[in-house]
């Protein structure tokens, strides 16, 4: 059973994607998560907290699925340059699918979205560094700015998403060959 603030963010989260967050009501996303609305503004404070939160959970999320995704092209033999790939498929999959994440990493907001506290450039650096992490602690110059690269090669995907669902396959090419050194037409694993 989720703690009384996942419930809540979970119901926030919700909320949102049923309406545009100008009209999510405290007292509402306090009953569909069963709690009262004193324990919403306990953990909260405001509106602007609960919607602080929502998009520090999405970022977390994502953050953490790309590690996730190094993480587990590691374990299927993948070089650093498959492991960057993974990451930047990851991100876009989940930008696609979560407007809170497309803004997040643009810093494009529109009303129907909770105001972030972080700017994109933060997020893209603490994805980017994550990743780097999650490739057992490399910390070489030269792969750090490769999996910049491709990681924001891949961001601009986020920013004028491409029409082709198999984008992300060819991005995911691209990024490997980059950090690979490789010509962008090699057939990549």
């Amino acid at each position: 059973m989720p703690s009384a603030r996942e419930a809540l963010l979970i119901a926030a989260q919700t909320a949102l994607a049923d309406q545009p967050w100008a009209t999510v009501r405290m007292v509402e996303v306090a009953a569909a998560a069963g709690v009262s609305r004193q324990t919403l503004y306990n953990e909260f404070r405001t509106k602007e907290g609960l919607g602080a939160a929502l998009v520090d959970r999405q970022i977390d999320g994502l953050v953490t699925g790309a590690a996730d995704a190094v993480t587990a092209a590691r374990r299927l033999g993948g070089d650093p340059a498959a492991c960057c790939a993974a990451a930047a498929v990851w991100m876009l999959d989940r930008a696609r699918e979560e407007p809170l994440l497309r803004a997040a990493l643009t810093g494009f907001w529109d009303s129907r979205l909770p105001l972030p506290e972080h700017r994109p450039e933060q997020v893209v650096a603490r994805l980017c560094a994550t990743t780097m992490d999650a490739l057992c602690g490399t910390r070489e110059a030269e792969l750090r700015r490769a999996c910049e690269v491709g990681l924001r090669l891949a961001l601009s995907y986020v920013v004028v998403p491409p029409a082709d669902p198999a984008a992300p396959a060819g991005v995911a090419a691209v990024v490997a060959a980059l950090l690979r050194g490789t010509p962008a037409g090699t057939p990549v694993d």
